[in-house]
């Protein structure tokens, strides 16, 4: 898939999906499987296979190549499987030419595993990714990669792969600055959280990655409609009722953002079960307070 096909069909909700681990913290590969096979019944514009909802830091190199051979398959060339990346020059370029050999069709470079690195050092890190494939390449701006304008516009101008920016940052002010300058040379994803649909498109972007799809597409797809539409009366009914109270309680303890939407899937019927650590285990009376809000849910998570 070139990079202009790719970037047409980036347009409303890209799934995020969790992976599965059984009760010992192995993979659930048949839980995967069904958990895609039943995303795969919404019009979603892509899914991400291994990313940071994906637990992609937790699993090991056979694991993370497995994760992406199942979606891979079970997508069957519908939509756009994009495939995270990572750690460091050796395993992300490595990760990225495995993904390629089992189908995907972007890869997610996420940060390198070293804080804070100087800006020659991660710009060849990820020019290093590029170079690993022909596939479109995203980066996501999440964590301390929070690069300016000017630094962007010179990796674009190095990396022909590069297609598309994933936000992480959820700055407005900057992400806008930043496609001012850049304009159509990259697609603008917004993707820190279905919360911040409402700022993301304000500023013109129209296509997003959503957690909350992983549980239910059928809010993100509501939250798209709304948002592209500029129904605000809908779109603040649906972040009051649904976006906000998930992404409070998600805020509470860093990995939340993980460990609450697999326990929102293991009451709503779907294969979550347990994260990894270091991703902490929700208290007891905030697994009630999750069970509360999927019965809340429980209309828009029938097929």
């Amino acid at each position: 898939m070139s990079a202009e096909a790719f970037r047409s069909k980036l347009r409303g909700v890209i799934g995020f999906p969790i992976t599965p681990f059984n009760a010992d913290l192995s993979l659930n590969v048949a839980g995967l499987r069904k958990n895609i096979q039943r995303l795969m019944r919404y019009p979603l514009a892509a899914l991400v296979a291994a990313g940071g909802t994906g637990e992609f830091y937790s699993l090991s190199p056979a694991e993370y190549l497995e994760v992406v051979r199942v979606i891979v398959e079970e997508v069957n060339s519908r939509i756009p499987v994009i495939a995270g990346t990572g750690f460091n020059r050796a395993l992300a370029t490595e990760f990225a030419r495995q993904a390629q050999g089992v189908g995907a069709n972007a890869i997610l470079a996420l940060p390198p595993y070293y804080p804070n690195a100087d800006d020659e050092g991660l710009a060849d890190y990820y020019a290093a990714i590029g170079e690993a494939t022909p596939l479109p390449l995203i980066i996501y701006s999440r964590d301390w990669v929070n690069p300016g304008s000017e630094w962007i516009e010179r990796l674009a101008a190095r990396v022909p792969t590069l297609a598309a920016w994933k936000d992480g940052q959820g700055d407005i002010r900057r992400y806008h600055q930043i496609i001012a300058r850049l304009g159509d040379r990259l697609h603008w994803i917004g993707g820190i959280g279905d919360d911040c649909v409402p700022g993301y498109y304000s500023i013109g972007i129209r296509v997003f990655t959503s957690s909350i799809a992983t549980v239910t597409p059928k809010i993100p797809l509501l939250l798209d409609a709304a948002a592209s539409a500029g129904d605000q009366k809908e779109l603040d009914r649906l972040m009051r009722e649904y976006v906000l109270p998930l992404y409070a309680l998600r805020a509470r303890r860093k990995g939340y953002e993980v460990t609450v939407m697999k326990q929102m899937m293991d009451f709503a019927g779907l294969a979550g079960g347990p994260v990894r650590p270091p991703l902490p285990k929700l208290r007891p009376a905030e697994i009630e307070e999750v069970r509360a809000m999927v019965e809340r849910w429980k209309p828009q998570l029938t097929s």
